[in-house]
């Protein structure tokens, strides 16, 4: 089982990564459930990413007090309209779009209400 952990922390991890150059793909969450893997199967790993320069003090923010810091509201905010926009560019259907824009608008209230990290 450990192994299994340890197999989706790393898939996580690789998907945190692509998701720094792809803003489509949300870096943090999958960060978050790469710590929660690790936690569950490598010490070594887990301190490697509580530890890491750039990732680090996110997951330890999160975990510490449901802090989101400001730079990544901004950057999460700028995906969001990005795909909205997106969205209405390619003529997505109306419905679609209502539906995309009541979640997403819940998705923009959720990181806004966040404290600060």
């Amino acid at each position: 089982m450990q192994y299994l952990w340890a197999g989706l922390g790393l898939l996580s991890v690789a998907l945190a990564m692509i998701g720094v150059v792809l803003p489509l793909l949300p870096t943090v969450p999958f960060l978050l459930l790469a710590a929660f893997f690790f936690a569950r199967s490598s010490s070594r790993l887990h301190n490697w990413l509580l530890s890491h320069r750039t990732f680090g003090p996110m997951i330890t923010d999160w975990q510490s007090s449901g802090a989101i810091r400001p730079a990544a509201k901004k950057a999460a905010t700028v995906s969001v309209a990005a795909v909205f926009g997106l969205s209405i560019l390619i003529s997505v259907p109306e419905h679609v779009l209502i539906i995309q824009a009541i979640v997403l608008s819940g998705v923009m209230v959720f990181i806004w209400t966040r404290p600060n990290g």
